[in-house]
């Protein structure tokens, strides 16, 4: 999840209004690190989209396998598609997702039993309303390719400003927010677990020794553990969320595959079998980890220095 666990309680004094713009920073700059595994998973959700398998030809085959396929297809440049989308989006979704968190925890309701996974999951529910038009034009730019590789209905955007424009002209407003019924429980779910387990997981690494106190390694470990529920548990929701993205639309701007969640959900058993509700989770599960370690870390420093900026007056 796009998906950088909200901050816990920090020893870093920031107002709600700055961690908007160092959390929404944080986690773009994470997002440069992890796009390529982006793109990789789009293509494979999409891949063999509602045909059951074995009646279509993998073009991609795993998450090393499908790396060399885009950049081949694409050239390397391809392994960034969609950057400025995800970029948007990771500023609006988190931006909001930090601002609201941390006013969770200004007023003492993180402290409560359950706060922390209540507030975080309302938190990326609101932001991932917000950021929806960026997702939907990511997950747009991410499925194109050359024809021999496509996978999914291919939108033949000439760029992000020219996507917002022709979804805008051809759906109205309400367009840019198509999809959105599958993003929020996505975030909601991913914001859930990994709250739920992230903690945990760390305190295991620690307890086991494996790393100097202290290090780093210590909470990528536990991130990677961590991601590997959030994984499990999100995945579902994921390829459902990128379905209802990239489906072509009618004239009413309804969608030409699924009415809806359920009916996606539904859709995609039925046709494709239920492990189809898991395809991608492998280049899911390693950006998971990375991403929300990085997200942590690039958060925590740029608090920091926000900090020594207003202490020294600079």
């Amino acid at each position: 999840m796009e998906r950088a666990r909200p901050p816990p309680a920090a020893p870093v004094p920031v107002p709600p209004h700055v961690d908007l713009v160092l959390g929404a920073a944080s986690c773009c700059l994470a997002c440069v690190f992890t796009n390529p595994l982006e793109v990789v998973k789009t293509r494979l959700q999409l891949q063999g989209e509602l045909r059951p398998r074995g009646t279509y030809r993998r073009h991609y085959r795993g998450v090393l396998q499908a790396l060399g396929a885009v950049s081949r297809a694409d050239g390397l440049r391809g392994l960034q598609k969609g950057l400025a989308a995800g970029l948007l989006y990771q500023g609006l979704m988190n931006g909001v997702r930090f601002y609201c968190y941390s006013h969770a925890e200004d007023r003492g309701l993180t402290q409560q039993p359950g706060g922390t996974v209540a507030a975080g999951a309302i938190a990326g529910a609101l932001g991932a309303f917000v950021g929806s038009p960026a997702y939907l034009v990511k997950t747009h730019l991410q499925a194109q390719t050359v024809a021999a590789m496509a996978v999914g209905h291919q939108h033949k955007h000439q760029g992000v400003s020219n996507a917002f424009d022709t979804i805008y002209r051809k759906q109205g407003l309400v367009g840019l927010w198509r999809g959105v019924n599958g993003a929020v429980p996505r975030v909601m779910v991913g914001s859930a677990v990994q709250l739920a387990t992230f903690a945990s997981a760390k305190e295991w690494v620690e307890k086991l020794k494996w790393f100097k106190e202290g290090s780093w390694m210590v909470a990528l470990a536990g991130g990677m553990i961590s991601s590997v529920a959030v994984a499990v548990a999100m995945t579902p929701f994921d390829v459902v969320s990128t379905r209802l993205y990239n489906q072509p639309v009618d004239e009413r701007g309804m969608g030409k595959h699924y009415r809806g969640l359920l009916d996606c959900f539904v859709q995609i058993s039925r046709k494709e079998g239920i492990l189809a509700l898991y395809k991608g989770i492998g280049p899911a599960y390693l950006r998971l980890g990375p991403h929300t370690i990085l997200s942590l870390l690039f958060w925590d420093e740029l608090r920091k220095l926000t900090y020594r900026h207003q202490q020294h007056g600079v």
